[in-house]
């Protein structure tokens, strides 16, 4: 990399650590615990790129961006920050900032991104009018909350497709939070001021369906909730609807549950409402995917609940184990249902681990949860997952051809993690598996897995 970085962060270490890495990387650094000295720096015309802290002792990051785009037009901005909720990623978007990333952040990916944003040095448009944007809002009150490495990347394409012109097509399991994400969509948009209108299938029965609904949208935001709950015959009206919009244009999203792909293959969504409706696609993780999200999730549900007049609630550490050992088919919402039942019902301020099992007993698959003295082996494990893959499917099979996948989805994790053990000695880690070296060979050619090779540390 090749030109100057300015970094401004309150934290010392953080400042060694990027001066250090940026130093190593071919640039020059100057940095700074001030955003008045960051502000007086891009001033003077000094720095290619800028990485700046949101939340500094004399003022928000944020908020400096525009004066800095007034001044430097040309200049790349990447925002870090600990408020790790969408607020923070939809601001970093309104501000046109060059890029944002969560704290903790990982420094080969924030390196990416500085060499990125010094070999395009692109010019930063217009920041937008930000309308009813508060810098200062509640982030409890947000529907999307989490600080796991999927939500983040979640924050950061909702943020990136907010004011696009495209419609966008969100997937994910059930109570995963589609809906919410589609009307934030909306509600943070050019659009925001236009109507919202949801539309179920039983809405474009009628012939005239559409016109109604194009009516009721005058131009603002049209979803049409769970796309393959839409007849073959109804989702050709979506097509022609999308293909005349009449005078005013509406956004189009919808929303669907489980794989687009797979719906197409299994003929529950037209290969034609795909073209038009999958501009962007956006898929919701399932709680089980963001393990570490829950506790947070949790203790938001009870402040809101405390807010609401509720006695003030928090959950043992047992309790909270077992609520992250389990395997929420429901995902948030049906969390959220869980823990206000809990948090009206608990009869001490601490949610106790009983309380918890005796909630979470009559839920759905409940018996395949981990015990706390971890009882469980691998073959329930996988029998759990495997008996919700056919579940998914309601009546109708799995795509043939199932054998090989669910051997390839074991086979490709446990060779890695026994290359890693053994530090990519493929002698040692075919013994290690009990397999012939040429046959380890093979298959990790086959499965395409990478080899490293290191010292291993003890």
């Amino acid at each position: 990399m090749d030109g100057t970085v300015l970094v401004a962060d309150d934290d010392r270490t953080i400042r060694t650590v990027l001066t250090q890495a940026l130093t190593r990387a071919g640039c020059r650094v100057h940095a700074t615990s001030s955003l008045t000295t960051l502000m007086r720096w891009a001033a003077e015309g000094k720095g290619d790129a800028v990485i700046t802290d949101v939340m500094m002792p004399d003022g928000n990051g944020l908020e400096m961006l525009p004066k800095i785009q007034q001044e430097r037009p040309n200049l790349p901005v990447i925002v870090i920050s600990a408020q790790n909720t969408i607020m923070t990623a939809i601001q970093a978007a309104e501000v046109n900032a060059f890029d944002y990333l969560p704290k903790p952040f990982d420094l080969p990916d924030l390196m990416k991104r500085v060499a990125k944003a010094l070999e395009q040095r692109r010019s930063v448009p217009r920041a937008r009018d930000t309308g009813n944007l508060d810098a200062n809002d509640n982030t409890d009150a947000m529907p999307l909350i989490g600080k796991t490495p999927v939500m983040q990347g979640l924050y950061r394409v909702v943020a990136r497709v907010m004011n696009a012109d495209l419609a966008v097509l969100i997937s994910g399991e059930s109570g995963s939070g589609k809906s919410l994400i589609a009307r934030m969509l909306h509600d943070f948009s050019d659009r925001r001021n236009l109507p919202f209108v949801t539309v179920v299938a039983s809405d474009m029965i009628e012939l005239d369906g559409p016109a109604k609904i194009l009516a009721r949208a005058k131009g603002g935001t049209i979803l049409f909730e769970e796309l393959s709950d839409f007849t073959m015959e109804t989702q050709a009206r979506i097509v022609r609807m999308i293909d005349n919009p009449g005078d005013y244009s509406p956004r189009f999203i919808a929303t669907l549950q489980g794989s687009l792909n797979t719906a197409v293959e299994r003929e529950r969504v037209r290969s034609d409402v795909y073209y038009r409706l999958g501009g962007a696609t956006i898929e919701v993780p399932t709680l089980r995917e963001r393990v570490d999200d829950i506790p947070i999730l949790a203790h938001s549900f009870l402040a809101r609940l405390e807010r609401e007049g509720a006695g003030a609630r928090t959950f043992s550490d047992e309790a909270m184990t077992l609520m992250r050992k389990y395997s929420w088919p429901g995902n948030v919402r049906q969390l959220e249902n869980v823990v206000k039942r809990l948090g009206l019902t608990a009869r001490e301020p601490l949610i106790s681990l009983a309380e918890v099992e005796q909630t979470l007993g009559n839920q759905p698959e409940m018996r395949a949860v981990m015990q706390i003295t971890g009882t469980e082996n691998l073959s329930a494990d996988v029998e759990r997952h495997l008996r919700r893959y056919f579940d998914l499917h309601g009546t109708e099979l799995p795509p043939a051809g199932l054998y090989d996948r669910v051997l390839n989805e074991i086979e490709v994790p446990l060779i890695e993690l026994a290359l890693d053990a053994t530090a990519g000695n493929q002698a040692k880690c075919a013994e290690l598996l009990g397999i012939n070296r040429n046959t380890l060979r093979k298959k990790i050619n086959s499965l395409d897995i990478k080899v490293t090779r290191r010292r291993k540390l003890m």
